[in-house]
């Protein structure tokens, strides 16, 4: 029987490690999802997602990776990771719409401005409805790119500026 009850003990430790690197916890055998607020949008909730930076990209390596037509296609994750961690995080913040087509699982930081490109700590469920949307967040995203890109603004401060408030990031650099 010990060996069974040892088995049994890290399936149980393996379940609950599984379970909080899927942002949830366990509690007398049932498991719940982390409270992440809505009240930051149309922000993450820091505290959820604060951000994430690719190692890959820094100030030195921009001409070899953002500043590069179609790299961010070799480091975007699979729909299928993105759609399977959307569906977690859309109950996380206690969205009362849970449908994944309402959503974009959008990098805070993103992969354009050297955004982590698997990382939780740096996708969450964007709505898509809304006056201040992911595709408004796109536009920001291309321009603070570009600017980059030509050496007007340094890499940490678009990413800087993005973190902040991205509805603000271009005023706050003076490209608006």
């Amino acid at each position: 029987m010990p060996r069974i009850s040892r088995s049994r003990s890290l399936v149980t430790a393996l379940s609950s490690l599984a379970l909080a690197a899927a942002g949830l916890t366990v509690a007398a055998g049932t498991a719940h999802a982390q409270s992440c607020s809505q009240d930051y949008l149309p922000l993450p909730d820091p505290s959820c997602q604060p951000g994430d930076f690719n190692p890959d990209v820094t100030q030195s390596t921009i001409g070899s990776t953002i500043c590069v037509s179609g790299w961010t296609a070799t480091v975007r994750p699979s729909s299928s990771y993105t759609t399977a961690l959307k569906k977690t995080q859309i109950v996380e913040y206690g969205f009362t719409d849970t449908s994944t087509s309402d959503y974009e699982e959008d990098h805070f930081v993103p992969l354009e401005l050297g955004g982590s490109p698997k990382s939780a700590l740096n996708l969450w469920p964007e709505p898509q409805y809304g006056t201040k949307t992911a595709a408004n967040k796109d536009t920001v995203e291309n321009k603070l790119k570009k600017a980059v890109c030509a050496g007007t603004v340094t890499l940490a401060d678009a990413q800087d500026a993005i973190v902040t408030d991205w509805t603000t990031a271009l005023s706050d650099l003076g490209l608006s």
